[in-house]
């Protein structure tokens, strides 16, 4: 299972990074740390293509990925208060599967 090792006591959470995975992945398939670079950012790109298609992602028992749509709206200028529009954009969502959701819940 992958992990954070958390000892650093200096910041309130850990976090899992890219390079975690790759060290994760290279050790448990006891393969150099360049062919782990090569599976997890293959694995992470074909997402971010599939995504970039408009396509869901699926990932059974950890969950889906897919884009949502936001609509243009009138936004507010922190600075000046002025009102200003907020183009339409994309937005990237996870939606988490059964098992880890329930996983997170029994912790």
């Amino acid at each position: 299972m992958l992990h954070s090792d958390g000892d650093d006591a200096k910041t309130k959470e850990s976090n899992l990074r890219r390079a975690d995975l790759i060290d994760e992945v290279s050790e448990l398939l006891q393969i150099p740390h360049g062919e782990g670079t090569v599976i997890v950012e293959l694995i992470l790109d074909s997402i971010v293509q599939a995504l970039g298609r408009g396509e869901k992602v699926e990932i059974r028992r950890f969950g889906s990925f897919h884009v949502r749509q936001r609509r243009s709206r009138i936004g507010r200028n922190p600075k000046t208060g002025a009102r200003v529009e907020v183009p339409p954009k994309k937005i990237p969502y996870f939606r988490p599967g059964k098992e880890l959701r329930e996983s997170l819940l029994g912790q």
